[in-house]
């Protein structure tokens, strides 16, 4: 089967990439080409196929996949294929158009000749692509009838210059021989460091080390082997090797080709190979002491050695991680129950107390106290191992053996917790549905309140949570003051992500809530001093907020690594408020690190989100990318609203086009929007006035900017009043100006960092004249020297650059604007490159350095578009052409002129043709 978009990406298959990739850029010049993907079962194939999907922008596609009880029906798949391309068949000749309609049973001929088919075939891909480049993707081809697999053939050898592709994936030479002669790429297994990077986007979270390398050296690198028991498991069954296959019915293919083998060896070797099925660390010498309690002999695995499906050396390892899921999931519950029972026997209990637990667990019918007791004390120890998802299962296992209701209630509200902070949102929920059901005291109650409102934010950061997480922290207030300290917390941060859609209950109506219960407690926490800090900040005002606020950052800095985690993204929010960049980037990074440690899901995607910020603003932009791609990947895997603003940030400040940019972030902000995520919306109005300032666009920048200042969202009001500042500067809006710049003014001066009086200074020059403003732009430039924040470094000196030229300064205007576009240039920030680079070539200067030789060289679409314009078409044609839109057109022209040092389509006609070739 195609896949479109391959979930955790193509790791380790640069070459492979890279070939299909050449092929497209032939087929693109007019060049055929075809290429035979050749691997086992779930080497990866269908997943290169849908790289070469997605690489093959401006193609015709057409596709097929093979289909095993399809394969005896004659010009089946060859009818698949060819569908889209059937309204040029008019154009054959008569006798190939009516052999195609016998072929596909369309016409009433008699038997359709196999050569003529082979003809039609050819000439009706010939017409497709001579119309626009034609790309056949065939999956499965093995399981092709056998006249679509040799009319297939028969065309791909005689392709020549029709500008069609071919690429079909196989399994091995000796299944398909049709296909032999054929270009072909073979894939074998995935590299050790792949192989890992894969498992372990497969399984987020952390895995015991062990369990990790036995199943990279079983599936011999194939990804599917690696992919496919994540399907059937979860996160905590895997962490810190507490794991089992579950009970469910066999569902691959391949585990039933392996539980075929399985069920031809005699019945003792079957029941060693569920000894070792149960016991996920592969400890021979266990396996052995538990088979003898079992009656086996040392001659009961010699049967499945043979058959190559275990190998019983250093470690227990079987041929691949499928068939231990095919043995275990295949046993009896009653077979189960004695395996788990002889390995716990065989466990000493003191040098592994935990293992022999998890063990008796799974041996035991019932309910037990003793036994749920050892798992409750396991969890705490599997914690410190496994992390957060090795306690989840030891204390689910422990609640269904408990026989007290009220014990059993309390620990399966611990079970759905631990769930939660896995980042298992599902399974939680599910057992805070059963905790709700046993008998509780008001506290519990109430702890069931929070933790449902909790998985509420986490699954939306919308308008659903403050009112029930405030909710929660008024039951709590006369019960426990610490819990209810944290719920108050917990309902103001969500009311901040709620922002100006908060309804009835927004951060002052929460803030208000929190100072009338809590006012006879003083705080000594961390999270308490927050809450303090954020209280005064939304009830008496900024300025009063920052004293508190900075002793809570004081607080977070030396805190406890359950306090940093639990509580990160709100200090991470008030260090950018405060213009702290140091904390900003600190908190950032102790965060993931602590998220990633602990197997802490729930937070990891936010943790990775707010340190790629901090990596942007410190000019970054490939390790802002790299943690942006890792965030998205585990809200898939976990279901958690995705963390979308660093995202479209990194790509503001990378240049996008406003009209790429909206088409390619619409679904995130209409998910944004439909959640009732308003910081979201704040957020856009930022990212759209910084894109439209960097390319000089004030009036559109100014609306951005109004629309980011409408509300006090902590952490981007005072960044976009700066926005706002310089676009109403620009645009004459002097008024609008000087009021924003009241407000940042109070900001910045009682913030009192390098960071807040640099941008402070900058704001006030562009409001200033003659040497005041001179000093302020010099006063911006050594500030911000001092500080992390290198794209606003860049923007001081470019915002000089421009006042100095204004000055008629042409000399020193070049200094400022040639150092502004050479970091802007280095860091990848092209609109601002661009410019830096249209003020200095008005200066007088040229843009020279390592920036403005890479960037200098055309993209290749760059190249087409300006070949095309200066063939004479206009934008829309272009775009016609290129399928793409003329504003899109229009964007790519100006980066174009902005290279090739030219100002107008008519300078295009000057410009030798070589200068236009892409890099």
């Amino acid at each position: 089967m195609l896949t479109e978009q391959p979930r955790y990406g193509l790791l380790g298959r640069h070459t492979e990439c890279r070939s299909v990739e050449r092929l497209l850029d032939h087929v693109r010049a007019g060049q055929s080409e075809v290429l035979v993907l050749r691997g086992d079962p779930g080497i990866g194939k269908s997943a290169l196929l849908g790289h070469t999907l997605g690489s093959a922008s401006g193609f015709r596609v057409a596709r097929v996949a093979g289909v095993e009880y399809e394969s005896e029906l004659a010009y089946a798949g060859l009818h698949q294929l060819c569908t889209p391309l059937l309204p040029l068949k008019d154009r054959l000749p008569a006798p190939q158009r009516d052999a195609l309609d016998t072929a596909f049973g369309l016409g009433t001929q008699g038997p359709a000749d196999r050569f003529v088919v082979g003809l039609a075939t050819l000439a009706l891909l010939a017409e497709a692509g001579g119309e626009q480049p034609l790309l056949c993707v065939i999956d499965d081809a093995q399981w092709l009838d056998r006249e679509s697999l040799l009319t297939i053939a028969f065309v791909a050898r005689r392709l020549l210059a029709e500008s069609v592709g071919i690429v079909l994936a196989t399994r091995q030479a000796s299944e398909v021989r049709e296909l032999a002669g054929l270009p072909e790429l073979a894939l074998g297994g995935l590299r050790y460091s792949d192989a890992r990077e894969l498992l372990d986007a497969a399984w987020p979270g952390r895995l015991d080390e062990k369990i990790r390398d036995r199943i990279i050296a079983e599936s011999r690198g194939n990804p599917l082997a690696l992919l496919e028991l994540p399907r059937g498991l979860t996160p905590a069954e895997l962490a810190g090797g507490y794991q089992l296959p579950d009970a469910a019915p066999l569902a691959t293919q391949i585990e039933q080709t392996f539980l075929r083998q399985i069920e031809s060896l005699p019945a003792d070797t079957r029941r060693l190979m569920l000894v070792a099925a149960a016991e996920p660390m592969g400890d021979v010498a266990l396996l052995w002491r538990s088979a003898t309690l079992l009656g086996l002999g040392p001659n009961a695995a010699a049967a499945a050695q043979q058959e190559g499906l275990i190998d019983l050396g250093v470690h227990v390892r079987f041929r691949h991680p499928l068939v231990r899921s095919a043995v275990y999931r295949a046993a009896s519950a009653g077979e189960r129950l004695q395996v788990h029972g002889a390995l716990a026997e065989g466990i000493d209990p003191e040098l592994e107390p935990d293992r022999q637990a998890w063990h008796r667990g799974h041996a035991t019918t019932g309910l037990d106290e003793s036994v749920a007791d050892q798992l409750e004390q396991s969890a705490g120890r599997a914690k410190a191992r496994g992390g957060i998802a090795a306690s989840a299962a030891f204390l689910e296992r422990a609640a269904e053996l408990t026989p007290d209701p009220r014990r059993r209630g309390r620990r399966t509200l611990a079970a759905a917790r631990a769930r939660y902070e896995s980042g298992a949102f599902d399974a939680a929920t599910a057992l805070l549905a059963l905790a709700a059901g046993y008998p509780m005291d008001d506290l519990g109650r109430a702890e069931v309140a929070r933790l449902r409102a909790q998985i509420i934010f986490s699954l939306n950061r919308g308008v659903d949570a403050p009112p029930v997480l405030l909710a929660a922290a008024e039951k709590l207030a006369p019960l426990d003051v610490e819990t209810a300290r944290d719920t108050y917390l917990e309902a103001l941060g969500a009311s901040i992500y709620a922002g100006r859609l908060h309804g009835p209950v927004g951060s002052r109506e929460v803030a208000t809530a929190a100072r009338i219960s809590l006012s006879r407690t003083p705080a000594s926490r961390p999270a308490g001093l927050l809450l303090d800090g954020l209280v005064t900040r939304f009830t008496d005002g900024y300025v009063a907020g920052v004293a508190p606020l900075r002793t809570a950052l004081d607080a977070f800095a030396g805190a406890e690594e359950n306090d940093v985690l639990r509580w990160f993204w709100l200090p991470w929010l008030v260090a950018g408020d405060l213009w702290d960049d140091l904390k900003w980037h600190e908190l950032a990074t102790r965060a993931v690190r602590l998220c990633r440690e602990s197997g802490a899901l729930t937070l990891l995607p936010l943790a990775l989100g707010y340190r790629a910020v901090a990596h942007l603003h410190a000019g970054e932009f490939a390790a802002a990318s790299a943690l942006t791609e890792e965030s998205e990947v585990i809200c898939r895997a976990t279901g958690a609203a995705a963390v979308n603003y660093p995202k479209m940030l990194l790509a503001v400040w990378r240049g996008m086009d406003p009209t790429e940019l909206m088409d390619t972030f619409r679904l995130d902000l209409e998910d944004v929007t439909a959640r009732g995520e308003a910081r979201g919306i704040g957020g856009l109005g930022y990212i759209n006035a910084i894109l439209h300032n960097s390319l000089g666009h004030y009036d559109a920048a100014l609306a951005a900017a109004r629309m980011a200042c409408e509300y006090d969202d902590l952490g981007l009001c005072g960044f976009a009043l700066a926005e706002l500042v310089e676009a109403a500067c620009r645009n004459g809006a002097r008024d609008e100006a000087a009021a924003a710049l009241r407000r940042l003014r109070e900001r910045t001066t009682a913030a009192g960092t390098d960071w807040a009086i640099g941008v402070q200074a900058w704001s006030r020059a562009l409001m200033s004249d003659g040497p005041a403003a001179e000093a302020l732009y010099r006063e911006a430039i050594e500030r911000l020297e001092q500080t992390r924040v290198t794209v606003h470094l860049g923007r001081a000196r470019l915002l000089y650059g421009e006042w100095l030229r204004r000055e008629s300064r042409r000399n020193d205007a070049r200094q400022q604007l040639r150092a502004a576009h050479d970091l802007f240039g280095q860091i990848g920030a092209e609109a601002f490159a661009d410019r830096a680079r249209r003020e200095l070539l008005a200066a007088g200067g040229s843009a020279h350095g390592r920036g403005d030789r890479t960037r200098g060289l055309l993209t290749n679409q760059e190249s087409q578009i300006a070949r095309l314009a200066r063939e004479g078409l206009s934008n829309p044609e272009i775009g016609a052409e290129l399928y793409i839109s003329r504003h899109t057109v229009d964007w790519h022209l100006r980066k174009v002129f902005a290279k090739l040092e030219i100002s107008s389509r008519k300078e295009l006609g000057r410009v030798p043709l070589s200068r236009l070739e892409s890099a």
